[in-house]
């Protein structure tokens, strides 16, 4: 027999989620929170990857016009937005 089905006696009674095993323990509200620097963080990646673009069009960064830069700028908005995911 499978280990979670229920004997004859069991059946059309109600039995707690405990006692299946589907029961998933809450957890406290408090240990959640992100830190306060975690939404800064977001906010100055997304700042810097979005000026590091604009000013390699500009062509005010050192070097010229770069595909580097715009690399640069796309790995920094694209970390804000992994980071984001994860904000509570």
């Amino acid at each position: 027999m499978a280990k979670n089905r229920r004997t004859s006696k069991e059946m059309g009674r109600y039995v707690a989620p405990e006692q299946r095993g589907r029961y998933t323990a809450k957890t406290k509200h408090d240990t959640t929170k992100s830190p306060r620097w975690f939404g800064a963080l977001i906010l100055e990646l997304l700042g810097f990857g979005l000026f590091v673009i604009v000013m390699n069009y500009l062509n005010v960064l050192p070097g010229a016009v770069s595909p580097w830069y715009l690399v640069l700028g796309l790995a920094s908005m694209f970390g804000a937005f992994f980071l984001a995911t994860r904000y509570k």
